[in-house]
């Protein structure tokens, strides 16, 4: 007979009863669960890596003011069209040793660290949040995220033709969503906005504009008052990059830091556990 299992935060499926009673209902349940939620998280990591596709577009033509619409995928040496099978995920890149089919021009070791990456991320996120609309929100943010953070490492830009749109969306979504909502949202905002601010006017120069709205950015997506954890994230990463770069003598003391992908990487820790190291630091300190 066929049995209908609640596999949690996954839709429910119908499993055959081979032997009744040498499965308990709950073990059966949680047997479909886990294997529910591989089959799902192995479906986003494939995603994630197809997503990373368009990410590298947007990567490659918005610092170059490409149109990401009218041009179809070429190899930016010669210029010659890519196939299907020259744009499959990871492995065209290893099937091609990371060069071109027709020019033997090396292809950016950075399409396969966010293709990678971005599928990576996704499969995390599925198992974080399961099916759900919050899985779809972070998915959204973290590919805004890398965006900023590829574009911010080869080109030291934040492009404001990705932050403004992007703080438009954000705001739209925090007029549906609990966490944050519009309020936290706008707080979280104009914190970042200011913080940044002040911090930009008086190291006179120590950061750009960029991440002055990039903070505003982060803290419209995670609102009052995971924007401070964000923030001070991202200082204390900046901070240990810059002192292990100054040890293995790859930066010298005046050297600049892209802030961008720093600030990127903490928005995205503090999405998926900003509220618990919120609790953790408001322990410590007994507040």
């Amino acid at each position: 007979m066929f049995i209908q299992v609640n596999t949690g935060t996954f839709p429910p499926i119908a499993i055959l009863s081979i032997s009744p009673g040498l499965l308990t209902e709950p073990v059966k349940a949680s047997i479909i669960n886990n294997l529910m939620e591989g089959i799902w998280i192995a479906v986003f990591v494939v995603l994630g890596t197809v997503v990373a596709g368009l990410l590298n577009v947007l990567i490659d033509r918005l610092p170059n003011n490409q149109s990401i619409l009218s041009a179809r995928s070429h190899c930016a040496s010669c210029h010659h069209r890519l196939t299907i099978k020259d744009l499959i995920p990871v492995l065209s890149y290893l099937r091609l040793k990371g060069r071109c089919r027709y020019c033997q021009a090396p292809i950016p070791r950075r399409m396969l660290w966010v293709e990678i990456g971005t599928g990576a991320l996704f499969g995390y996120l599925c198992w974080h949040y399961g099916l759900n609309i919050d899985l779809a929100i972070a998915s959204f943010y973290c590919c805004l995220f890398v965006i900023i953070m590829a574009i911010d490492l080869e080109h030291q830009l934040i492009l404001n033709k990705v932050t403004y749109p992007a703080m438009a969306a954000a705001l739209l979504i925090s007029v549906f969503s609990s966490e944050p909502g519009i309020v936290d949202a706008a707080i979280g905002g104009g914190i970042g906005l200011g913080l940044f601010l002040l911090i930009a006017l008086v190291s006179r120069g120590g950061i750009g504009l960029g991440d002055v709205k990039l903070a505003a950015l982060i803290g419209l997506v995670t609102g009052y008052p995971l924007v401070f954890i964000a923030l001070v994230l991202a200082i204390i990463i900046v901070g240990l990059v810059a002192i292990m770069l100054l040890i293995i003598k790859k930066k010298k003391g005046k050297e600049g830091i892209p802030f961008g992908p720093y600030l990127s990487l903490a928005a995205i820790a503090t999405l998926l556990y900003g509220a618990e190291i919120l609790d953790w630091c408001l322990d410590i300190f007994q507040v």
